[in-house]
Parts: C-alpha cells; sequence; structure tokens
C-alpha cells in the first residue's frame, strides 16, 4: 500500500523528469517549449522541416514617413522628398520586423508580404512574413535576414548552394515633363505615344533599380532574386509616375557539406480548376 508522502515523492520525481525531458530533448530529439504561428501553408512547412528549419513566430514591421506640403506641384525631375520618405518607411519597417524576428529567436524572415501605400502627405510601410530558425537551436544572429520568398523557394535556394541576405528595395517618384501648347493640342485628337510620360517613367525605372541594386551591394549581396515592382500613375498627383522595385538579395553559400540535390517541389494548395458538373453527362 502506498502512502500520502511516497505519492507526494513519485509526484515530484516525475515532475523532475518531465522538465528535465523538455530542457535538454529526448534519445536526441528537441522538444519544443512552445508553439508557433506563422502564415506559412502546410507544404511550405514541410519543406522547411524536411531541410531542418522550423516556423518560430509570425513577425510584422510598420513605418509611416511624412511627406513635406507642396511638393506635388508640376516641376521638373525627381520628386525628391517622395522618394526619400519611401526609402525613409521601407528602411524602418525592415529594421523593426528584423528586431522581432530576432526577439522571437529567428534567424530570418521568409515570406515577406511588402505593403506600402503612398498618401499626399506620408509613406506608409508594412512588412509581414514569418520568422523561422534552424532546429540546432544556434543563437540567432544580430541581423536576420529578410525575404520574400515563399518556404519552397527559399528550401531550393538553399540546396542549391545559396543564402539569402537581406530584402533590398528602391523607389522613385518623377514628374512627367509638360507638354507644349502645340503638342497637347495635336495628340488630343491622335492616337499618338505621350513621351513626356514614356521618359519619366523610365527615369522612374532607372532611378529605382540602381537603388536597389546599390542597396544589395550594401549587403555583401551577389544578386537580387525574386524582383517585384510596383508601377504608375500618383492618384493624387497625376503629372507624377511612381516606379518601386525590391526583392531577395542572395550570395554564394560558405557550407558545401550541407548542400544536398536539389529537386522540383510541387505545392498542394493548386487552385482547383472550376467546371460544369452537367457537361459530364453523356449525350
Amino acid at each position: 500500500m502506498t502512502s500520502a508522502r511516497d505519492g507526494d515523492a513519485t509526484a515530484g520525481n516525475l515532475r523532475d523528469t518531465l522538465l528535465s525531458l523538455a530542457a535538454n530533448g529526448y534519445a536526441g530529439r528537441s522538444v519544443a517549449r512552445k508553439g508557433s504561428t506563422s502564415d506559412l501553408s502546410i507544404d511550405e512547412a514541410l519543406v522547411l522541416h524536411s531541410v531542418g528549419w522550423e516556423p518560430v513566430e509570425l513577425v510584422c514591421g510598420a513605418a509611416a514617413f511624412s511627406i513635406p506640403a507642396g511638393i506635388w506641384t508640376w516641376s521638373q525631375g525627381e520628386v525628391v522628398a517622395a522618394s526619400a520618405a519611401y526609402a525613409g518607411a521601407m528602411a524602418r519597417a525592415a529594421a523593426a520586423i528584423q528586431a522581432e524576428c530576432r526577439a522571437a529567436g529567428g534567424h530570418g524572415v521568409v515570406g515577406v508580404r511588402v505593403d506600402v501605400a503612398v498618401e499626399r502627405h506620408l509613406v506608409n510601410a508594412v512588412l509581414v512574413g514569418s520568422a523561422v530558425a534552424p532546429g540546432s537551436g544556434a543563437r540567432p544572429p544580430a541581423m536576420p535576414f529578410l525575404s520574400d520568398l515563399s518556404g519552397r523557394d527559399f528550401t531550393l535556394l538553399r540546396l542549391g548552394g545559396w543564402d539569402p541576405v537581406g530584402l533590398a528595395f528602391g523607389a522613385s517618384f518623377v514628374n512627367a515633363p509638360r507638354r507644349s501648347a502645340s503638342a497637347a493640342l495635336r495628340q488630343s485628337s491622335q492616337n499618338v505615344e505621350l513621351t513626356n510620360y514614356t521618359e519619366a517613367l523610365y527615369a522612374a525605372r532607372e532611378s529605382a533599380m540602381e537603388r536597389m541594386q546599390a542597396m544589395a551591394s550594401q549587403l555583401t549581396g551577389q544578386g537580387v532574386v525574386g524582383v517585384q515592382v510596383s508601377e504608375g500613375p500618383v492618384p493624387f498627383a497625376r503629372h507624377a509616375l511612381r516606379f518601386a522595385a525590391w526583392g531577395t538579395v542572395v550570395k554564394a553559400s560558405e557550407r558545401p557539406d550541407e548542400l544536398g540535390p536539389v529537386s522540383v517541389v510541387v505545392p498542394l494548395d493548386d487552385a482547383k480548376l472550376a467546371f460544369d458538373a452537367a457537361s459530364l453527362r453523356g449525350g
């Protein structure tokens, strides 16, 4: 017959054993201390797990930078204050999401979604993604990487011998040169190219791409992959055009022993093809 004192001792030993297993792992298999939250799909999480990486936490960075009043007048060249506000908002948002990632114990963020709203007097940037970390429990780096690549693409990138370094971006707002009165009158009744807008778009594109590439060089990257662009007129200043570009900076890996064969990964979340069920009937 077991006494109450023996029962207390047994419960205490069991509690100590469970705490020891949670702290040190059992049979070489680490035990998670808390659950994780991410916006990764199921197949992305499984692919990451297959190469020893796990989602840690859903992280976010946001920043709003003001645009001085009176800059959206129809003048020549770049709207410098707007371009600077865009760069400042993106840089501050990137620093904020990196800080959240490191605080959560992550080594980087994958699947970063970039949402930038440009208003007349401000630029608001929001970055959201999933912090990830290798299962080895290594200490998080001082500056976790940022990547807008999906979990699948991140895995293929690493297996192919490349590592993400960070997120590079560039933007430019440019005024379209005024047309002469004769040109405006002549073009009003014809289908002709508006060369002033074409030239402004090319100028904005060149500046934005150069800034993104310069940022990639500062991050010691060897290239930018998965580049996305956003361009078009500014709604509240139709004489101005905008062009923004961002992508993941990569460099060759320094861990050749960890590389594996690259394989094609078929996503499990493809959209289903819709069809009329009645079409299956014969006759």
